[in-house]
């Protein structure tokens, strides 16, 4: 089969690869589209993988196209979506209930082979079957989403709180989104980006700035997101946290970023520095709301290209161009 290699940091190729075999346990999906996610940069920069060559895409969807021997929950012909989550059950975070720190943390796409390719292996228990109203390449979208649901279960969100986001991407985009359902009284988003701010606006924001200093918000904001991951941004961002807020570090840095933190304040002002990783307990949840219609697919997906041209695809998303890019082997 086809699929994408990331076969060194800073190399990547669409290849012949073996075809998939199912464990007992496992699925073969026929992928229908992958969407590309920061985490894929990293990992071709040399983050995230232990190892290279790997097959990357952790955000897809597509039909079972063979069961594994003692697979009873879905047959050949289902459409599903798949959680990309592989965790030990064993280590004292997976006892604890907080998988997505397992000390033997994994992910299809990242340390095992992903959903950039023309079929992927998956524990049954990881794929989410889909309605018959969800489309299937649409449906790539729950992954993203799932972790947005995460990360305002990091926030535990009270009603008429003042949200500031940076970073109108994919990922900024959903948290607006989520900052709607969870009752903010209003949603500020920055972004240098005019093209990325103008969707934001068309999603319903109260305001959008490239800088939050244009924004009328002198003592600050009750919740700030980071959805960028980028080192001047969280560094302004800290300093926009109101009294007795909380700042989510949810965008991927590089493992080289660094900003400073002004302790006293944090003190004074009993100000919470948090973070949200990946999913947990999360995905299922997502792929609910998914299917009620909270995204809008045709808004949030700006290209579908094909799987031979991952590469381009790749480079169009590592310059900030479109929204959410997939590829459709």
């Amino acid at each position: 089969m086809k699929a994408a290699v990331i076969t060194g940091v800073g190399a990547v190729e669409v290849a012949d690869v073996p075809d998939p075999t199912p464990g007992p346990r496992q699925v073969v999906v026929d992928v229908a589209a992958c969407g590309l996610c920061g985490t894929d940069l990293h990992i071709l920069q040399g983050e995230f993988a232990p190892t290279l060559p790997v097959v990357p895409g952790h955000e897809f969807a597509g039909v079972v196209a063979e069961v594994g021997s003692d697979v009873t929950e879905l047959v050949v012909g289902d459409r599903v979506a798949v959680d990309p989550s592989l965790y030990c059950h064993e280590c004292r975070m997976c006892r604890s209930g907080r998988n997505n720190l397992c000390e033997r943390w994994a992910a299809i796409g990242v340390t095992t082979g992903g959903g950039a390719a023309e079929y992927a292996l998956a524990p049954v228990a990881n794929c989410v079957k889909l309605p018959d109203h969800v489309r299937t390449e649409d449906a790539a979208l729950i992954e993203p989403l799932s972790c947005a649901v995460r990360g305002y279960d990091v926030l535990r969100s009270r009603l008429a709180e003042r949200v500031l986001i940076y970073g109108s991407g994919t990922m900024g985009l959903m948290m607006l989104q989520l900052g709607k359902l969870t009752g903010a009284s209003s949603i500020e988003v920055v972004d240098l980006n005019p093209d990325r701010l103008a969707t934001a606006e068309k999603l319903g924001v109260t305001a959008t700035a490239a800088s939050a200093d244009e924004l009328d918000r002198p003592r600050g904001w009750d919740v700030v997101i980071d959805a960028t991951g980028n080192e001047k941004a969280i560094q302004d961002g800290l300093g926009r946290v109101a009294k007795g807020g909380t700042f989510l570090q949810f965008g991927v840095s590089d493992y080289a970023a660094r900003v400073t933190i002004d302790p006293y304040r944090i003190y004074n002002q009993e100000i919470t520095i948090t973070g949200s990783m990946a999913v947990l307990h999360s995905f299922e949840r997502a792929a609910d709301l998914f299917a009620t219609g909270v995204l809008d697919p045709e808004v949030f997906i700006s290209d579908r290209l094909p799987l031979a041209d991952y590469a381009s695809a790749l480079s169009r998303f590592r310059a900030g161009q479109g929204r959410k890019i997939q590829v459709l082997p």
